[in-house]
């Protein structure tokens, strides 16, 4: 299926095989300016990204030649930058977390209205426009380093695989180290400030940096810092004990 034209929007990818759901959610995306191509199979929907860039996917998980969790996991290695938003039927906690585990950004139930997909993408495509304020250029936490304006995190010199909602969260622990950050600031920083629905994409993105800081941490000869969970409010990113928070002169004079 070749791609329908909206007026001056962003390129939207959707991959449904409902006929009813997925020309539903053609027309709500191009009456509000979105370009779309709209696909019924995984392996089609993945050629086509092959050959025209993207910047969303929305993507259901029950598809007729594969499960989305499948096609997430290839997505989001493949496209790292693609934003994934889920569409699911499955209401088994399991299914939510297998699918954002796999490389989704956010989900939708169905369920859901137009209004709330709409809202959903402007949350998130709003957190992917760089801002004009200057942002401490490193911050260094012992074997972990920081670099907000390449936008790379390294440990012991060797580069994380991160993907852009980890390393936002990183970024806002990291500014604070050993201090508690409420799960209402992190969504507000790192998705959008009128968030609507669940936080439960917050706890799985987090589970996952904790584990990619711990896997490189093994291997690190320097001291790494830690997220504690502070249950009933949020996070705290723990720099290693004796080790001062360092930040290279780089920095802005105005946010020193």
């Amino acid at each position: 299926m070749s791609p329908t034209w909206g007026s001056s929007g962003v390129p939207v990818v959707i991959v449904e095989d409902d006929a009813v759901i997925g020309r539903h959610l053609q027309q709500a995306l191009e009456s509000h300016g979105y370009h779309t191509s709209w696909f019924r199979t995984g392996q089609s929907a993945l050629e086509h990204l092959h050959t025209c860039p993207c910047e969303v996917m929305l993507l259901d998980l029950g598809l007729p030649d594969s499960d989305g969790v499948d096609i997430a996991r290839q997505v989001r290695a493949e496209f790292p930058d693609l934003l994934i938003i889920m569409l699911t039927a499955r209401t088994a906690e399991i299914d939510v977390i297998a699918g954002l585990d796999a490389g989704a950004d956010d989900y939708l139930t169905k369920p859901f209205t137009a209004t709330v997909l709409l809202a959903r993408l402007r949350a998130h495509l709003r957190r992917q426009v760089p801002s004009d304020n200057p942002q401490p250029a490193s911050i260094v936490l012992g074997a972990l380093t920081l670099e907000r304006s390449s936008r790379r995190v390294f440990v012991d010199g060797h580069e994380l695989p991160l993907r852009t909602k980890e390393f936002d969260l990183l970024a806002a622990l990291a500014e604070q180290p050993d201090t508690a950050v409420s799960r209402a600031e992190l969504m507000s920083r790192v998705w959008d400030e009128n968030w609507y629905g669940s936080t439960k994409t917050l706890d799985v993105h987090i589970a996952h940096l904790r584990s990619i800081l711990f896997t490189a941490g093994a291997a690190a000869t320097g001291r790494m810092p830690t997220i504690t969970t502070l249950r009933g409010h949020g996070y705290r990113l723990d720099a290693p004990p004796g080790i001062e928070r360092e930040a290279h002169e780089r920095r802005d004079p105005k946010l020193r």
